[in-house]
């Protein structure tokens, strides 16, 4: 590949043996402008996270078990896909003294330090990308203004929030907080913005002492007078003096987090300072929405989940009297969202997927791979929506007439490890990776399992993806009233089909008692399931949760959809 060609030809000038290539930009989100994919333009890779190593004569492209497929596909012919954390970098660059390349800004030290242990390996800050230096782009930036949440939709002032920051600042005895997650200021200071495409998000940096002095880095064309106003105790600094202003400080306490904090701020706050080891306070104050989040999130649902049934209801009803693909299905749920005046954009980009394209955890259809749905086909629609109260995310598998009995035992054994994670009774302690066990358990009793976590969390008309907790195999974070988690067990059949059912819950707690209470409100296809591995409480559930998803969405439907509705929701 040509690209990968001229990128080897500055090793020898900067004297390195290899150069790392990752999916984030200087903010570590989830999604990214285009312009900033310089992983996609260096391999044709996609998906949402995984990075390179390429070396002077092999090409290594990293991604989790979500994109193993699709890496193979789009970038199998130039670079050996690797799925981690099975193998990571020190397992291919064992014993051998190299020196990799890397831009600072776009990797943290603990990034690094976790891909290659204490291997041999140095690493060599390059502060001019060496992608760009071959890629020809036109960089496209949003015009539009930072803006302040409404009333209605806001968590609680942002004074108070900062209130919270600066007594964590105080107790760990630490002079400042340098927050480097745009996501993690837009909740503090409730503001959104056009930065990236699926999420609100405006691009920024804070910094806030123990004193309440607050500065917000961003670019300063897209603050209005009138939010300044709004936020009028906080000094509003163009992103460009940010190095100076750290360069300045001497001799305090910093708390970064490890996660977001670049190795090259990382570097220049350590010149003359030092660094906690603390994490980030607003991850975990950001997870725990309060009950007027709860409250706005439930409407984004019923709104959502009305949207989202009536398209499956058009898709059941029509693909088999005219062509729908992939791509045409993925758009007419587009537009059954946008009817509602109240829906924003997409959460992330829809999926969607028909018989072997629904084995492709994290598939996206384009005009190569774009499919007809056909009679006995299993479709898998994976999408979400952004509210300004509320951010949806949901899965729906649905048979499209005569699937086989193979097929109904696996998705109902899916289906009873959504049951188990959904009924499950948390205890005072409970962490992701108890349930996660649970939701596998059914399909590993016929030898089956998902390469993928069970749940993660969800932002509040933020991002899709949100920690610090998640139902993983790994994840240690104890669930707390008011958290947000996708319930999301699924199998893949490569080259066959894909099945997944996903809604997202939340801990309730009544009576110091926690447990999780549904919020996607869309029917799960009874087509699909084999009554006879369900168990009475089972059963129970699923008519229970059928019965809310109607009395929730059915007076946003038409009298024929009623009908329809009426059936999807019927007791099993």
């Amino acid at each position: 590949m040509e690209k990968i060609k001229k990128l080897k030809k500055a090793f020898d000038k900067e004297k390195i043996d290899g150069y790392m290539i990752t999916k984030n930009d200087e903010f570590f989100g989830e999604y990214i402008p285009e312009h900033n994919d310089r992983l996609k333009y260096i391999s044709n890779f996609s998906g949402s996270y995984g990075f390179a190593l390429i070396l002077k004569n092999k090409n290594y492209l990293f991604v989790d078990g979500r994109y193993t497929l699709q890496a193979h596909n789009q970038a199998g012919k130039f670079f050996t896909i690797i799925t981690f954390p099975n193998k990571m970098p020190y397992d291919i660059l064992k014993n051998k003294k190299l020196v990799i390349g890397v831009d600072p800004k776009l990797f943290t030290k603990n990034t690094l330090s976790i891909f290659f242990k204490k291997n041999n390996c140095k690493f060599k800050p390059i502060s001019n990308n060496l992608v760009d230096k071959i890629w020809s782009r036109k960089i496209k930036t949003s015009k539009d203004f930072f803006y302040q949440l409404p009333d209605s939709s806001r968590s609680e002032n942002y004074r108070s929030k900062i209130d919270k920051i600066v007594l964590n600042l105080r107790k760990s005895g630490a002079d400042f907080q340098f927050i480097t997650a745009s996501e993690n200021n837009a909740w503090l200071f409730n503001i959104r913005g056009h930065d990236t495409k699926y999420t609100p998000i405006p691009y920024s940096y804070s910094l806030i002492d123990k004193n309440k002095n607050i500065k917000l880095f961003c670019n300063l064309n897209k603050i209005s007078p009138s939010l300044k106003k709004k936020l009028n105790k906080i000094q509003f600094i163009k992103t460009e003096s940010l190095d100076k202003i750290l360069s300045k400080i001497k001799e305090k306490k910093f708390i970064t987090d490890k996660g977001t904090c670049s190795f090259y701020f990382e570097n220049l706050i350590l010149k003359n300072n030092y660094i906690l080891n603390l994490s980030d306070p607003i991850y975990f104050l950001k997870a725990v929405k309060n009950k007027n989040e709860i409250k706005n999130v439930k409407m984004a649902h019923i709104y959502d989940g009305a949207a989202l049934t009536k398209f499956l209801f058009w898709l059941k009803k029509n693909f088999h009297k005219k062509k729908i693909t992939e791509i045409s299905a993925s758009k007419k749920l587009y537009s059954f969202r946008k009817n509602n005046k109240k829906f924003k954009f997409s959460s992330f980009p829809t999926i969607s997927g028909s018989g072997p394209n629904g084995a492709i955890i994290h598939y996206k259809p384009d005009k190569k791979t774009n499919r007809k749905l056909k009679k006995g086909d299993i479709y898998l629609v994976d999408s979400g929506g952004q509210y300004e109260f509320g951010t949806t995310d949901v899965t729906r598998t649905i048979s499209l007439k005569n699937s086989d009995n193979r097929i109904k035992n696996i998705f109902t054994r899916i289906l009873k490890g959504h049951i188990a994670v959904a009924d499950y009774k948390l205890k005072k302690n409970t962490s992701g990776a108890e349930i996660d066990i649970l939701a596998r358990k059914y399909l590993k009793q016929i030898g089956l399992d998902y390469a993928h976590g069970t749940g993660h969390g969800v932002g509040y008309f933020l991002n899709v993806h949100e920690g610090p907790h998640a139902i993983s195999k790994n994840n240690k974070i104890n669930f707390q009233e008011g958290m947000i988690v996708s319930n999301e067990p699924g199998y893949y059949e490569k080259n066959k089909f894909g099945i997944r059912i996903e809604n997202l819950i939340y801990v309730k707690k009544f009576k110091k008692k926690k447990f999780f209470e549904s919020l996607t409100m869309a029917p799960i296809d009874k087509e699909l399931i084999n009554k006879k591995l369900l168990s009475l409480e089972e059963k129970k559930w699923l008519n229970n949760y059928h019965k809310k998803v109607f009395n929730n969405i059915k007076d946003f439907m038409l009298k024929n959809e009623i009908q329809e509705l009426k059936k999807a929701c019927s007791i099993i």
